[in-house]
């Protein structure tokens, strides 16, 4: 695992106002986003310095030549990770050279030559699975039977992730003046801190009014988290956010309190483009919905390829089991 020419590259660590790694996760707009690149730079700080305790932080990114970002892609390829995330760590990779060129300690030339790292082609189907609307309403129903401000609002959570297939990081954010009830509609900052318009139905707009009665109409997260006693953590009476992770949990809890086995807030998101399509919903609709940069992303999650296949399959039918006669073929 060691990277015998990248080990000790130069000097001690860089001061942090000109540390490219801090520069570039201050850079990103997203809490999640983040998170998730911090975690690959991470990674990759500890095949640098072959300290696995290493952090990005304070790194020699700026000393990182071509011979050495190409010995750190084999070794990450080497680990048995899935295409989709090796390339999430070249990217991290790349955008933390640029930064380091961006503050005068790379050269165009060592910068572009560092970070032509061609990414792994591949082609994979969405992760994930379908939300039948039975699984979606029994965990309803789980929430129901809490009467609990948790219980509302973890019908509500569910309710908005179902009928707009936001991404949860984007659930967390909303606020509440993010929230129209006459246009039964939700403000949403996506990726890239894009504003897009979501709408709800009248079922989750109904749980989502329940909600705010339990909550209040205070300025803050729309959603928040709860103690055990069941009191709103607000501190200044301004309901406090929830994180992506929290509300994947309150999926899982609630899942696994319908007896419905094992989901995501992504899976949801896959089921919401797949029910649009499905009902004859345009791609450009759909996309903008979702919030995804390109229509080739909406397409894979389109379901009715898949149902033409298995409709041509269900044509042939298999012969009958019976021995030959003799002498036959």
């Amino acid at each position: 695992m060691d990277v015998p020419a990248v080990q000790n590259p130069g000097p001690g660590a860089v001061a942090p106002a000109a540390d490219p790694y801090l520069v570039y996760l201050d850079a990103l707009t997203s809490a999640e986003s983040r998170r998730t690149m911090r975690g690959c730079l991470d990674r990759v700080a500890r095949v640098i310095s072959g300290d696995q305790a290493a952090t990005g932080a304070g790194q020699p990114w700026h000393l990182l030549r071509y011979e050495h970002t190409v010995r750190i892609r084999t070794i990450l390829s080497e680990q048995g990770w899935s295409p989709a995330y090796l390339n999430k760590h070249l990217t991290a990779l790349r955008r933390v050279l640029r930064e380091a060129w961006r503050l005068g300690q790379m050269s165009a030339e060592d910068y572009q030559r560092a970070s032509d790292l061609p990414t792994l082609r591949h082609t994979r189907l969405p992760a994930g699975q379908h939300v039948p609307p039975e699984v979606a309403g029994a965990a309803l129903a789980a929430c129901d039977q809490d009467d609990s401000p948790a219980g509302i609002r973890d019908g509500a959570l569910l309710a908005v992730l179902y009928s707009t297939g936001c991404r949860r990081a984007e659930v967390a954010a909303l606020a509440l003046a993010d929230y129209d009830a006459a246009a039964r509609s939700l403000r949403v900052r996506g990726k890239g801190d894009k504003e897009r318009l979501v709408y709800l139905t009248a079922e989750a707009v109904g749980r989502a009014e329940a909600w705010l009665a339990a909550r209040g109409r205070a300025a803050g997260a729309l959603f928040c988290p709860i103690n055990k006693a069941g009191r709103l953590r607000a501190p200044a009476g301004r309901p406090a956010p929830m994180t992506g992770q929290a509300i994947a949990d309150i999926v899982a809890r609630r899942l696994a309190a319908a007896g419905a086995s094992k989901r995501t807030p992504h899976d949801f998101r896959r089921t919401f483009i797949g029910e649009l399509l499905d009902a004859g919903v345009d791609l450009a609709t759909t996309q903008a919905l979702v919030g995804h940069a390109s229509p080739v992303t909406t397409a894979r999650y389109d379901r009715r390829p898949e149902s033409r296949r298995r409709d041509a399959v269900d044509r042939l039918r298999m012969p009958d089991a019976r021995p030959l006669r003799p002498g036959g073929p």
